[in-house]
């Protein structure tokens, strides 16, 4: 397995990577790691690589794209899932980092650190202009109370600040036992002296900080961005700073990056500008290097993705819950595609028993991608299946019977244009086993090469089986056997399936002779799994 690290990582996310066995690290950098995409099946990113499309079709084999950090916005994510690519973030792992950032910005304005600074290196001793400003009793308001706004409410804490927050999405405990007031935006933009950004940007949020926002805002307002440059309507902050409608601005992001050097924002005398770098801690690096790389280890050696942006994410107890539902899941879809007839409408997924009362997300794309990557040239996996169903217009739904009386099971059905084919399973001493097709009751496994067979019960069908893949020189390995306890229709004959484990696949024309049975009604092989 082949792990691209295409930007800087610490020596101790190095070491870990360097430590898994049979894995080949390359270390390259931004500007060299392109030449080792084509077979590379992972790629540790920061926030200089941007892995885009053109990126991505470089890379057939790349099963993971490794956000050492929390923005992914340098990934483009509908790509990255299209290609069936997982993506994975760090959220949280620089948070201190940010908020101390966050806090010495709110210093540096309140003191004009940088002012004073630049005074006192020009030989100038002016101790009555830069009278300063205290933090305490000032009003801060925190927009946006994630992992990073909750530890700047902790540190602003200390210098006994009266904290306010706006967060639609925010569990109001959590504001209580931060000792934060929730307010509306509109009321934190009005009452504070203070205002501290801390979202993602989403069409909501975009350009929030504007000519009429800050018209609302108390005269002498200070603003402080360590999140995105794109919450910054940057035109009417630099009228407002020239204006002094507000006092100041500490900006560690911009739109774009790096910002011209003779944009008007920064001839603002009352702005404190960094280039990025409110995350950029040496022990924030490494605690975001070494929580990438325990993910990947995670991810690729047990199959649990942790803080995945792309794909429903699940803990790594919930992973062991229902990891080889997961597995059973994308047999039995796989199964159903290679059985059914026709031209597919929809897929339905039910499961039974305790599976039911599982976070079945993860059960649900897997039984996709199994009946999406029978027909389909282009990789179909957890990552991408319900994407891919909505672009080919498939219905998806799923049915939770947590209280059924039977076996711990799963049910995946395929609506088509000439009818209904399902298939169920379970996990049997740990392994996935087929439990009937189509209400027949067959047991079987979910492995290998299988025969399916499907044929009025009538006799001589099983010798003709075994005459013809024995004249073939196809060694049988398991035979199992079912029928209807009643027939579909009165008259009709009773059908009956089997399931034949042979030890090498059989070629078209051996199919052939066993469809050449007047009982027979299909014969085809099946692949469901290794």
């Amino acid at each position: 397995m082949k792990i691209l690290v295409a930007e800087p990582l610490s020596p101790a996310a190095i070491a870990l990577l360097q430590k898994q066995s049979g894995w080949d690290i390359v270390v390259s950098n931004p500007k060299e790691y392109e030449p080792h995409l084509a077979d590379c099946d992972a790629l540790l990113v920061r926030s200089a690589v941007k892995v885009k499309g053109d990126t991505l079709a470089k890379a057939p084999k790349l099963r993971v794209v490794a956000r050492a950090g929390v923005g992914v916005d340098n990934v483009d994510l509908p790509a990255a899932t299209a290609a069936g690519v997982l993506v994975m973030n760090t959220p949280g792992g620089n948070a201190v980092s940010v908020a101390e950032h966050t806090l010495a910005m709110m210093l540096g304005l309140a003191r004009m650190v940088p002012e004073a600074t630049a005074s006192t290196r020009a030989g100038k001793w002016e101790k009555k202009k830069f009278l300063g400003n205290e933090l305490r009793g000032k009003t801060l308001g925190v927009v946006g109370l994630g992992n990073i706004g909750q530890e700047v409410v902790r540190r602003a804490r200390g210098f006994e600040m009266r904290i306010i927050a706006s967060d639609p999405y925010v569990n109001p405990a959590t504001a209580a036992h931060l000792g934060v007031e929730l307010v509306s935006l509109d009321d934190l933009l009005s009452s504070s002296d203070y205002i501290s950004l801390h979202l993602a940007v989403t069409p909501e949020t975009r350009g929030m900080i504007n000519a009429s926002t800050i018209a609302r805002m108390k005269d002498g307002v200070r603003i402080i961005n360590c999140a995105r440059g794109e919450l910054v309507d940057q035109a009417a902050l630099c009228e407002a700073l020239v204006s002094k409608k507000v006092a100041g601005a500490g900006l560690d992001v911009f739109e774009p990056e790096p910002l011209p050097a003779d944009h008007p924002l920064l001839q603002c005398d009352n702005l404190i500008a960094t280039p990025h770098i409110a995350g950029s801690t040496e022990e924030a690096q490494e605690i975001v290097g070494i929580r990438i790389v325990e993910q990947l280890v995670e991810y690729l050696q047990n199959g649990v993705a942790i803080n995945a942006v792309n794909m429903p994410a699940v803990t790594p107890e919930q992973y062991q819950a229902i990891g080889t539902s997961i597995t059973l899941a994308e047999r039995l879809g796989k199964f159903a595609a290679y059985v059914s007839s026709g031209h597919p409408k929809g897929v339905r997924v039910t499961y039974f028993g305790r599976i039911a009362e599982m976070n079945t997300n993860l059960v649900r794309n897997a039984a996709l991608a199994g009946v999406l990557s029978r027909g389909l040239s282009n990789r179909v996996n957890l990552v991408n299946s319900m994407q891919v169903a909505a672009q080919r217009n498939l219905t998806v739904s799923e049915s939770h019977q947590p209280r059924s009386i039977g076996e711990d099971s799963v049910l995946v059905e395929i609506d088509t244009d000439q009818g209904v084919t399902s298939v169920s399973g379970s996990i049997i001493l740990d392994k996935p086993r087929l439990l009937s097709v189509d209400g027949i009751r067959v047991e079987s496994t979910l492995a290998g090469q299988l025969i399916y067979m499907r044929n009025t019960d009538v006799p001589g069908v099983i010798g003709h089986v075994g005459t013809v893949l024995g004249r073939n020189s196809v060694n049988i390995a398991n035979f199992s056997l079912g029928r209807q306890d009643k027939p579909t229709a009165p008259g009709e004959p009773l059908i009956a399936v089997a399931l034949v484990e042979v030890d090498s696949a059989p070629g078209e024309a051996v199919l052939d002779e066993l469809r050449s049975h007047p009982a027979v009604r299909l014969a085809v092989t099946v692949q469901p799994g290794d």
